[in-house]
């Protein structure tokens, strides 16, 4: 089987493509310039041998009939070089003819070379005549009736300096081939620097393990080479931004898989505590039931019985937390009625203050109420949480204010507080699953990092926003929900 070839490169495909146009417009220059320089010629040469047929009228009708012949004549008047004299005695018949050669030597003609020439000879205007040995002529008959005259001067002239020409038009074009092979190599090899750099760091993050571990691509095209102001910088451009976008991704990656080893690990601690309770009390109640039935017995049991079912109620929330943050990845779980979400927010306060007497609990609501469209018992969770955190995450003596308005076709509820604020080393992934604010604020329980991450969820569920801005002392949560015009009664469920 025959090997495949190997391909050209751009840069090759470039230079011999550039060459063979550039090579082809000089050699059609240089032969359109050689015609129209040899026609110019021809036509001077033309009027010289007529102007010279003239003159010679003058000179040689005295000498003819005197039995003179072409070359006694050219001897005589010693013409210039390269001049050639046919004669035609009327007297004799004969006919004689003679040239001076480049040195001004007088040559006879053969009888041949005479017929040649007066079978050349086109008496309607000059004619070219090329002689074996003598070199070739331009013709033009001499008025010197009835006696047969013809004189010529040599083309050398002409075809030496066609010659020239074109010898000099195929130096210049082969110089200047090189020169433009030279010149092009060295553009095309300049002009595709930035896409050799583009491949070479392309081949240095291809070869970095991406599919396990920290991974961190720190290559780029240099930003010279990305210039977005070129085709080729463009490209680098785009591999540098999809390089960013991949960096992120991975990071976002190591950044979960980091979470979720910690989620995995808080929720073994979480479900093994629970379950080692259980397992103990069990355990007790056994050996109470053991001892007898007497009121210590009972009292024993029951006791354990509590504790198991606390333990159990325990670990319960914590497996409905993950239900319905999957269920929510779904799209499920929601089941959207008419919601007067003033009179949640009211509510809700209500229950975060009797769980935190010992903060300040102020409220903005306006007098109209603003219903939405939602689920009243995800969105009261919503508030619940946000409630509680503000609760949780401050001291005692700080004030949380609550508002909501109506903007647009929004409506906007506000959680506010004067507490310590948000650290901000973990402001950014606050609404993040599985992220623990425990450094944020003074908090003396452990979670597992849901609970806003499950607040988020659900108000992105109802096509709306949650986010956080926090300083030391002033802290609000926002949340936007849209406020939908139809008629509540007409609001579809799903």
């Amino acid at each position: 089987m025959r090997p495949a070839r190997r391909p050209w490169t751009l840069q090759r495909r470039l230079i011999v493509t550039i060459a063979a146009i550039v090579s082809l417009i000089l050699i059609l220059v240089g032969v359109a310039t050689s015609a129209i320089l040899g026609s110019v010629l021809e036509r001077s040469l033309d009027s010289q041998v007529e102007a010279t047929a003239n003159r010679a009228a003058i000179w040689i009708r005295p000498l003819i009939g005197s039995g003179a012949t072409a070359a006694d004549i050219l001897e005589e008047q010693a013409p210039q070089p390269g001049f050639l004299l046919v004669v035609g005695d009327p007297v004799t018949g004969e006919t004689t003819a003679a040239a001076t050669d480049d040195g001004g030597k007088v040559v006879e003609l053969s009888d041949d070379q005479i017929t040649e020439l007066v079978d050349r000879l086109d008496t309607a205007g000059p004619a070219v005549s090329a002689l074996d040995g003598v070199g070739t002529y331009r013709l033009a008959n001499v008025p010197a009736s009835p006696a047969i005259v013809v004189v010529g001067i040599s083309r050398t002239a002409v075809a030496t300096t066609i010659g020239e020409m074109l010898l000099t038009i195929a130096l210049l074009t082969l110089g200047g081939l090189l020169l433009l092979a030279v010149a092009t190599a060295w553009t095309v090899r300049a002009g595709l620097a930035p896409l050799r750099s583009v491949a070479e760091t392309a081949r240095r993050v291809a070869a970095v393990p991406l599919d396990q571990g920290e991974v961190s691509i720190r290559d780029r095209v240099p930003d010279d080479e990305a210039d977005p102001r070129t085709e080729i910088g463009q490209v680098g451009q785009a591999l540098n931004t999809l390089l960013d976008h991949v960096s992120t991704s991975l990071t976002a990656r190591q950044r979960n898989e980091e979470r979720m080893r910690s989620f995995v690990a808080d929720a073994s601690h979480e479900l093994r505590t629970p379950l080692a309770s259980i397992r103990g009390y069990s355990e007790l109640s056994l050996r109470a039931l053991e001892r007898g039935h007497d009121d210590g017995a009972v009292h024993t049991a029951e006791a354990s019985l509590e504790r198991i079912q606390s333990q159990s109620l325990r670990m319960t929330s914590l497996v409905e937390d993950l239900l319905l943050l999957a269920r929510l990845d779904e799209g499920q779980e929601l089941v959207y009625g008419t919601v007067d979400l003033s009179q949640l927010v009211v509510e809700s306060l209500g229950d975060a203050q009797a769980a935190g007497p010992d903060h300040h609990w102020e409220t903005d609501v306006d007098e109209d109420p603003i219903v939405v469209a939602g689920d009243a018992r995800r969105l009261h969770q919503v508030m619940t949480n946000l409630l509680g955190n503000a609760r949780i995450h401050t001291p005692a003596g700080t004030t949380v204010r609550v508002s909501i308005e109506r903007q647009g076709t929004h409506a906007v509820v506000r959680v506010h507080d004067d507490g310590p604020g948000i650290d901000p080393a973990v402001a950014d992934e606050l609404f993040e699953r599985f992220s623990r604010a425990d450094r944020s604020r003074a908090r003396n329980t452990g979670g597992t990092g849901l609970g806003l991450s499950i607040a988020r969820a659900i108000v992105a569920a109802h096509g709306g926003t949650l986010a956080v801005t926090s300083a030391p002392g002033d802290t609000t949560f926002e949340m936007r929900l849209p406020v939908r015009p139809e008629d509540p009664a007409g609001v579809s469920t799903r």
